[in-house]
């Protein structure tokens, strides 16, 4: 037996039509979706991120409230050296506390000081100080500064 010719616009038509096309009048369409939101959202992430670790990096390298900076240093005897500084304070009214050592050659520390660094008007100060060595110091440095001034420094 033979079967029938299939009829126009029956089966055949439907079955020839592609799988990825839906016809429209059959199960409607969908407006597309506009997400201009999700851009502007990562944008603004990207900015606070970028705020963020500018904010850190300040915090890490920015300007200290205590700068020290040696201008120089002289070997007076086999145990005593003369160490000469600048210390810049954001608060010159405020005292400070700056820490200096002798060094020997392979970098040991000899003798330390505290030098207290009185309120001034000038918000940049040079001193001079002796540091008292266990050998012959060949070489002086600023060890640290702090605003914490320990209560045996302050007159009065």
């Amino acid at each position: 037996m033979t079967e029938p010719a299939p009829e126009p616009g029956g089966d055949a038509t439907i079955a020839s039509a592609a799988p990825s096309q839906r016809p429209a009048d059959r199960y409607g369409t969908k407006p597309p979706v506009r997400r201009r939101w999700i851009p502007l959202v990562l944008g603004l992430l990207v900015v606070l991120a970028g705020l963020g670790v500018a904010y850190l990096g300040y915090l890490k390298y920015g300007p200290e409230p205590i700068e020290a900076e040696q201008l120089g240093y002289t070997v007076v005897d086999d145990s005593t050296m003369s160490i000469r500084l600048k210390v810049t304070r954001a608060d010159p009214a405020q005292p400070a506390v700056c820490f200096v050592r002798a060094m020997a050659r392979d970098g040991s520390e000899l003798g330390r000081r505290e030098v207290l660094v009185e309120p001034s008007t000038s918000g940049t100060v040079e001193l001079t100080t002796i540091v008292r060595s266990s050998a012959r110091p060949v070489s002086g440095s600023i060890y640290a500064c702090s605003d914490q001034v320990p209560s045996y420094l302050r007159a009065g």
